[in-house]
């Protein structure tokens, strides 16, 4: 017999599954999972909650703390590099609204970085478990360098969201300017 609160969960489940993105899914929902799992098979870290709605939302959030680390530090790393190059970002907004699988394929592209920053983020998780086991320093302060780390993926993360929504807005003053010159 299936009780009461596994069915209330069930439905919870249902609604947050149904406002939640492909993108959201496939690079935070998933990393998240796939990292709580690694986590705890690789390094004995258990980040699994009591319940499944628990558990999906720290999976929601270690999966965002994965995709920033991909956008913010591995994304410049491998552009400077030259691993990667990235197109102008007002030729990507032109060029996918005239044709949407860009899109489609950006979001692929961020899912696979964000799979080589699940990967790093692994192997510094088990840095930081023997760093953790090995120095009474690190073991008496992990908590405020998480938070540290937290708060600066986050705002690094929130400067670089701002620029991508100034530099659509410009981009959209510039067509606005463009189409009423021609008018």
């Amino acid at each position: 017999m299936i009780s009461k609160n596994f069915k209330e969960e069930g439905k919870e489940l249902d609604k947050f599954l149904e406002k939640i993105s492909s993108y959201n899914l496939l690079n935070n929902l998933f990393p998240g999972a796939v990292f709580c799992f690694l986590a705890y098979k690789l390094c004995g870290v258990t980040l699994i909650a009591n319940n499944i709605i628990e558990s999906l939302f720290v999976y929601y959030f270690v999966g965002m703390v994965i995709s920033r680390v991909g956008s913010i530090f591995i994304e410049p790393v491998l552009e400077k590099v030259k691993f990667v190059k990235k197109s102008e970002y007002s030729d990507y907004i032109n060029s996918s609204m005239k044709d949407p699988k860009i899109d489609i394929l950006s979001e692929t592209n961020n899912t696979y970085r964000t799979i080589v920053s699940l990967c790093i983020v692994v192997a510094l998780t088990k840095i930081a478990v023997y760093l953790f086991h090995h120095f009474n320093w690190f073991a008496n302060n992990y908590k405020w360098i998480l938070i540290g780390l937290l708060f600066v993926i986050f705002i690094l993360s929130y400067r670089k969201q701002t620029k991508y929504i100034r530099n659509r807005v410009d981009i959209v003053r510039k067509r606005e300017a463009e189409s009423n010159s021609n008018s």
